[in-house]
């Protein structure tokens, strides 16, 4: 009882104190990614030096992911402004049909696409940028600093002087750190997978916005099966307004399905899971727990984070039945483990 308490606080802490403990997690995620880089360029230049270039090398690949994802998102803005009417001809078309079944549409078109609920959900999302720059922000701020503790923290946990802490920690983040960047290579290629077959299904079937919906699919696969979905469900609502045919949505929403299922659903679960030693049952908990405690940025650090708990349970002894337990079974522990 004392451990399960233990572990409700915990987690209730966690959701409590998100603005705290999620810019922690990511920057820890993010000095992981570049520690690399920025200890092999201060091997041959002033170390302040070297930091500077790794943040800017940093700040750039956000940057350009994050214009990649807003080029997308605002081309298929702009096109379902211009397409409008048509759209509009659609859904009254959709309506009709459906009241003439019973299902009554008008009033929830009223309560949830109204003038009042289209200016406050543009009000959110305005905030919810805000809140994203903040959070990019404070998170920069502690790579930056981050960055500039790991020799002298290195140098702490070799020399510790009480029982064999420092040593566990020492190895478990070396481990860690070595384990994130494989997953994140991983996750990057398949998602480049993603978004070609994307593209080119889209570009085949005669959709509009073929480039855009492949790098929405390479953006939203870093969410494991949360942004898959999301990747497959607008494509094909465009599909029903570009050819206006409930089969050919059909068609291309079962096409969508199957590149997502393949790529996303089988194939890199099951790779990443044995290549990193997490169960692919624990990958798919790991993403809808972390994303009910923060959201879109949980979903996305999950996994991380729980590949960091069962690598910093496998090096001690009295915590390494978690990790046999929660890991992959022990004869598919080959691939790049």
């Amino acid at each position: 009882m004392l451990g399960v308490c233990t572990v409700v606080l915990a987690v209730w802490a966690l959701a409590v104190a998100q603005s705290v403990f999620a810019p922690l997690a990511f920057a820890l995620f993010i000095i992981a990614m570049v520690w690399p880089l920025q200890d092999r360029l201060q091997a041959g230049i002033p170390r302040l030096v070297a930091l500077a270039l790794t943040m800017m090398a940093t700040i750039l690949v956000v940057i350009v992911f994050a214009s990649l994802v807003a080029w997308a998102a605002g081309r298929v803005g702009r096109f379902a402004v211009s397409d409008a009417a048509r759209l509009q001809a659609l859904y009254g078309q959709m309506t009709s049909w459906l009241e003439g079944h019973g299902i009554e549409l008008a009033g929830v078109w009223a309560n949830y696409f109204s003038p009042d609920q289209m200016l406050r959900l543009a009000q959110q999302v305005t905030a919810r940028l805000n809140t994203a720059v903040s959070f990019l922000i404070v998170v920069f701020i502690y790579v930056l600093l981050g960055l500039l503790e790991v020799d002298d923290a290195g140098i702490r946990l070799r020399t510790w002087q009480h029982g064999k802490l420092g040593e566990v920690l020492l190895a478990g983040s070396a481990k860690t750190a070595d384990k994130l960047r494989r997953y994140m290579l991983v996750r990057t290629l398949m998602s480049a997978i993603t978004g070609l077959l994307v593209w080119g299904f889209a570009w085949l079937v005669g959709l509009p916005l073929a480039p855009e919906w492949g790098v929405i699919a390479f953006a939203l696969n870093f969410i494991p099966f949360i942004g898959p979905l999301i990747a497959t469900v607008f494509p094909t609502i465009f599909a029903i307004a570009q050819f206006e045919s409930w089969q050919m949505a059909v068609v291309v929403f079962a096409c969508l399905n199957v590149i997502q299922f393949i790529v996303g659903s089988y194939l890199e679960p099951r790779f990443v899971g044995n290549a990193l030693s997490i169960s692919p049952f624990i990958v798919l908990f790991a993403v809808f727990f972390w994303a009910f405690l923060w959201g879109l940025a949980g979903a996305f650090i999950g996994v991380p984070i729980v590949i960091a708990l069962l690598t910093f349970c496998e090096e001690n002894p009295s915590t390494r039945w978690i990790s046999d337990l929660f890991g992959a079974p022990e004869p598919d522990r080959g691939g790049l483990a």
